[in-house]
């Protein structure tokens, strides 16, 4: 184990990432099929700053969670008898929320003095919080146009720094990372808040460092490549996210360790339910943005780039050579081998070393009569 440790932190354990790039597609495309009917057939969970409403908040001391539930709702549908009524929540160890669509503020005073009577605590201690659903509408609206210049800022740099193939593999990197975190979002049932969204924009950061960082690599270790004969432009770019795959782990450990005390301990333990959808969406997409990186956004360039003539061309002449040679290694690549135009007498089996020259019968001088020397 200790050895294996050893050749992952020199990047030398030879792990096969790239050639195998067929199955890390099937993982990412059963995953966005997953993300795709959660988002579809469940849907998210709006807010109240995005849904509008009224929210009524009562200290723990009033009585259980129930009670609580019961006299707000009652409290409401005598006032409003239409008003839909969501069920009570608990947010942290001191405050019991229920939310309601929006209500008049004549009727929100009626619904305050109703709950105070019925759990008989100062009408003071009901609080009420309205917000407006066009609130919401103009934050999803923002948010919609930042992650857009994002994304052609980024496009527009990584195509500069490096070239357009990396920058439709760090995009599509990027696409999956955003769909599987809203995919399991979905699942959880997490209310989508400010918070949420800001998350999502946050994970964008992180996730096109650590691409950045990989295909860096990949740049150095195929520079010039199609002046090689010995290796494929496949295989530099898996020696690349074997010598990145250590860095890139340990990067997302030291980031999601603090996301995760966040969510576990912060939302879970001590019942911080404000951060509990900003941690959540921290967690799973920094996650996600280690294993888009090092398993998806790599084999996509590596895909990409195989259906560029020249390396195309390339990746043929070194399978083409290995199989003259008898090497018989397999590229990490789907680009079959093709036979190339090679000298005369290619077919013939190399000479060993030592060996006479070929043509040569005997060991007398070519041209010279036999006889007697003068």
């Amino acid at each position: 184990m200790s050895g294996l440790a050893t050749r992952l932190y020199r990047g030398e354990a030879g792990l096969e990432i790239v050639g195998k790039r067929k199955l890390w597609f099937g993982v990412a495309g059963g995953v966005l099929l997953i993300a795709i009917l959660a988002i579809s057939l469940i849907g998210f969970k709006p807010g109240i700053e995005f849904e509008g409403g009224n929210e009524f908040t009562v200290p723990t001391s009033a009585g259980s969670l129930a009670d609580v539930e019961k006299a707000v709702s009652d409290a409401i549908q005598s006032v409003a008898p239409e008003t839909e009524v969501h069920p009570a929540t608990k947010i942290g160890d001191t405050i019991y929320a229920v939310r309601s669509a929006v209500l008049e503020q004549d009727q929100t005073l009626q619904v305050k003095d109703k709950v105070a009577a019925a759990l008989k605590i100062d009408v003071g201690a009901v609080s009420d919080n309205r917000v407006s659903a066009a609130w919401g509408e103009q934050v999803t609206e923002q948010a919609l146009i930042g992650l857009v210049v994002f994304l052609a800022v980024v496009s527009i740099y990584l195509i500069f720094r490096f070239e357009w193939r990396m920058a439709a593999a760090a995009v599509a990197s990027l696409v999956f990372d955003l769909a599987f975190t809203a995919g399991v979002y979905a699942l959880v049932g997490f209310e989508v808040t400010p918070s949420t969204v800001i998350g999502f924009l946050t994970i964008l950061g992180y996730a096109l460092y650590d691409v950045v960082v990989v295909f860096d690599k990949v740049q150095e270790n195929t520079r010039g490549i199609t002046g090689s004969s010995t290796t494929t432009y496949g295989e530099a770019a898996n020696l690349a996210v074997n010598q990145t795959l250590m860095r890139s782990i340990n990067t997302g450990l030291v980031a999601l360790l603090p996301v995760g005390g966040l969510l576990f301990i912060g939302a879970g333990l001590l019942g911080a339910g404000t951060l509990k959808d900003l941690g959540l969406v921290l967690f799973i997409g920094m996650g996600t943005a280690i294993y888009s990186s090092l398993f998806f956004a790599t084999p996509v360039l590596v895909w990409l780039k195989e259906m560029d003539p020249k390396i195309k061309n390339h990746t043929q002449r070194v399978l083409a050579r290995r199989a003259q040679l008898g090497g018989g290694v397999k590229a990490s690549g789907d680009v079959p081998a093709q036979p190339v135009a090679v000298g005369a007498g290619a077919g013939s089996a190399a000479p060993k070393a030592g060996a006479k020259p070929a043509g040569a019968k005997s060991g007398r001088p070519a041209g010279r009569p036999a006889g007697k020397r003068r």
